[in-house]
């Protein structure tokens, strides 16, 4: 708001006891496994392409290599999460350090620009048909943990989803099927923390049925600046409440005021590596690593998500990462209108990745409705915080707008969160003053006229 080596086979073994030859598998090739290509965005004469590497196998895989050919005229510009050469039109993508070892059940991603419209053919995954086949395997590695890797099950959203990851331009679960998380946003924790109590986050999870929570955490305003340490620890706190309520938990690193990211790039590089090595092990940690930024080019912003999520990824390789966009998460619509198509011809250099959307009905009409249906058409697109009011979360109610944005995001699969889940005066507080204080959360009788409306949106069934 602005404000996997295999143990040899007993036949290989007498093969080497009569002196004859063996060949040896790789370990990149010692796991059955699929390698699929998506274009993530397109824009005639180039395009981000991504390839997503599943371990079906039963067994950890300790490496990759993906291999395949571009037709003349196209060829790649740059490229991340993979180590990449080429000879002519041949490119070979090799892991990086930190990605090889892919868990039963779990993907990996790594993607590119292309120059040219040619997509990529005779794909091979460690030698093999990308589109997967029987391998021996690998034993697991104990490099680090892993979060859960078994078929979604239960009844919570993060039971039925399990660990979700960008497919094109979708967010999608862990069976690929492209899903809509719907849920709120708390306030400032620096002032607002007593809103955030076990009943009022059971009410949250169990009477409002929402799937995430956004804990919004500011770096200034009387927040992270002031004791690091504390409000770290507060949100390690917050995401074990979501993950006991089966929630996802969005880490939002609220910056404001600056507006340039890279003013707090240092503590985010310290907040992000604290945060995804204590969470690495969970499959509901999504991170937000630049709230609102604003009065700095796409660029600034790209070069500030592209030194921060190789942070996050040294520790959790899997994770969602939302990105925030020009004109306080705008795409651009609160400025010159171009947002959408910077990103599209210069988009973030990592896989898995989002682009935030924040609105708010009073203030933000047509122009700011044609701009997002754009972007979600071209870029995945996650709208971590809108209000029924004007910009400030003030103000009165636009419900009729703020509706034509949700029918637009339940058509696409686009997730959305609300600002926000306080009691403060403002009209976009869904409690009414002293709720949070008196701890009466359930029902409506102390709910302002916008929370009992996105209390309603938020409880209608999941597509799951």
């Amino acid at each position: 708001m602005r404000r996997s080596r295999i143990l040899l086979s007993s036949v290989v073994t007498a093969i080497l006891a009569v002196g004859l030859s063996l060949h040896v598998m790789s370990p990149a090739s010692a796991a059955t496994a699929s390698a699929t290509f998506t274009k993530v965005s397109d824009w005639g004469s180039g395009y981000t392409g991504e390839y997503t590497i599943t371990n079906t196998g039963a067994s950890a895989m300790t490496s990759w290599t993906v291999v395949f050919d571009l037709p003349a005229g196209t060829s790649i510009g740059s490229s991340w999460n993979a180590v990449r050469s080429s000879a002519g039109q041949r490119y070979t993508f090799r892991n990086e350090s930190w990605n090889g070892t892919v868990a039963p059940g779990r993907s990996v991603s790594f993607g590119f620009t292309g120059s040219g419209s040619g997509s990529p053919t005779g794909c091979t995954l460690d030698g093999a048909s990308c589109a997967g086949g029987t391998n021996p395997s690998t034993p697991p590695s104990s490099s680090g943990p892993s979060p859960s890797t078994s078929s979604p099950t239960g009844t919570t959203p993060v039971a039925r989803n399990g660990l979700l990851r960008v497919c094109g331009r979708q967010l999608c679960n862990a069976r690929g099927k492209a899903v809509q998380l719907r849920g709120m946003s708390s306030h400032g924790l620096q002032w607002y923390s007593n809103c955030l109590a076990d009943s009022s986050l059971n009410v949250l999870a169990n009477e409002w049925n929402a799937d995430v929570l956004r804990i919004s955490m500011y770096i200034q305003e009387g927040g992270y600046e002031t004791d690091p340490v504390g409000f770290t620890n507060r949100v390690h706190a917050l995401i074990e409440e979501a993950t006991e309520r089966g929630l996802y938990a969005i880490v939002d690193w609220h910056m404001l005021e600056p507006g340039d990211p890279n003013h707090n790039l240092a503590r985010a590089r310290t907040f992000f590596t604290e945060i995804a090595s204590r969470h690495r092990a969970k499959n509901n940690v999504i991170y937000e690593v630049a709230n609102e930024p604003s009065g700095v080019h796409w660029n600034t912003i790209k070069s500030y998500a592209d030194q921060i999520i190789p942070v996050i990824r040294a520790q959790d390789p899997d994770g969602v990462v939302l990105v925030g966009t020009e004109d306080w998460s705008s795409l651009g619509a609160s400025g010159d209108g171009q947002g959408v198509q910077r990103i599209l011809a210069n988009p973030v250099s990592a896989g898995n990745v989002m682009y935030t959307f924040h609105f708010y009905a009073a203030s933000h009409d047509d122009w700011h409705l044609n701009t997002v249906r754009d972007a979600i058409a071209q870029l995945p697109v996650f709208v971590t915080e809108f209000g029924t009011q004007e910009y400030t979360g003030d103000g009165p109610n636009n419900f009729a707008r703020a509706q034509q944005y949700l029918d637009l995001f339940a058509q696409n699969k686009v997730s959305w969160v609300n600002w926000n889940y306080s009691d403060d005066e403002r009209t976009g507080a869904v409690f009414t003053q002293g709720t949070c204080a008196a701890g009466q959360f359930g029902g409506t009788n102390r709910l302002k006229e916008a929370g009992v409306w996105v209390r309603e949106r938020i409880r209608t069934p999941d597509d799951f």
